[in-house]
């Protein structure tokens, strides 16, 4: 029954961003979304435009996590140092996010654990550039089906990394809808750009199953044929993280994680990495359009 529940909320809290972004095009904050919360400083930027927080699970939005936030004034921040308990209002639009209200609190009253010490891991993996080999991998999608390199073989490829419960409108939600207007791109497009796939990876695989991602993948009309979104064995989605430099950490429930979106040829060789959220899906299909794949 816990498991229904948690499925449930978190389809909700998708959909709700989903039909949130798809209403008026101004980005309105008269109908701003409101989430009070606590965490703790764990970054600062030397402008003091963006904090990086550890926050606690927020009910009805997100799990605990650590990830930066847009300051909306700045003399609210100014004291502040790295360690520091603070409570603080997130404001979310359909095309923005950001804290204000930010206050000091007790360290007792903010339930989020502290980080452990990082070791140094004796393998390092070394981080893919353009042109390198796309590494092996053996993942399940959304069907209950296996998923390797070999899927792909002879057709261009689009990943990226997601997780369900990630509900920031900058974050997940914007890969998701950008793999969502790329799938439309494809299906209006002839020759090599065809045939192109798209392949959404999660950050949270122990939390989205094939169930779970078969129905986030259904709010943005995931075609199975162009788009799989995959999960499966932990150790397989750390390969794939470590080998992009996406960074992904979670440590007592805490989830905090990088973004990157890459391109690969039918070979099964890099083409392009794109780091963050600016990319478009335009100019990912101009690329691969350049490519003449």
């Amino acid at each position: 029954m816990r498991r229904t529940v948690l499925l449930d909320a978190t389809l909700l809290i998708f959909l709700a961003i989903s039909l949130f972004g798809c209403g008026r095009g101004a980005d309105s904050e008269k109908n701003a979304q409101h989430y009070e919360t606590r965490g703790i400083v764990r970054g600062i930027s030397p402008d003091r435009t963006t904090l990086e927080i550890q926050h606690e699970n927020i009910p009805d939005f997100m799990p605990s996590m650590t990830m930066p936030f847009l300051v909306r004034d700045q003399k609210e921040v100014a004291d502040l140092k790295l360690g520091d308990p603070i409570s603080f209002r997130i404001t979310v639009t359909p095309k923005d996010f950001w804290i204000d209200q930010v206050r000091k609190v007790r360290r007792q009253d903010v339930n989020v654990p502290d980080p452990e010490t990082q070791r140094t891991p004796d393998n390092r993996v070394r981080r893919l550039k353009e042109g390198d080999a796309m590494p092996e991998f053996s993942l399940t999608d959304q069907d209950g089906n296996s998923v390797t390199l070999e899927t792909f073989r002879g057709q261009p490829l689009v990943l990226t990394f997601i997780f369900t419960r990630c509900a920031v409108p900058t974050f997940c939600p914007r890969m998701t809808s950008n793999f969502s207007d790329l799938q439309k791109l494809i299906k209006a497009e002839n020759g090599g750009v065809v045939k192109t796939r798209l392949l959404s990876i999660t950050l949270d695989p122990a939390f989205d199953t094939p169930q779970i991602l078969k129905q986030y993948g259904a709010h943005s009309n995931a075609d199975p044929s162009i788009w799989s979104l995959v999960g499966g064995d932990p150790k397989e989605v750390d390969a794939l993280t470590q080998a992009f430099s996406v960074y992904r950490q979670t440590e007592g429930g805490t989830l905090s994680h990088g973004l990157a979106t890459a391109l690969v040829d039918p070979t099964g060789k890099i083409v392009r990495i794109w780091r963050g959220n600016a990319w478009t899906p335009p100019e990912i299909i101009s690329e691969i359009r350049a490519q003449n794949f």
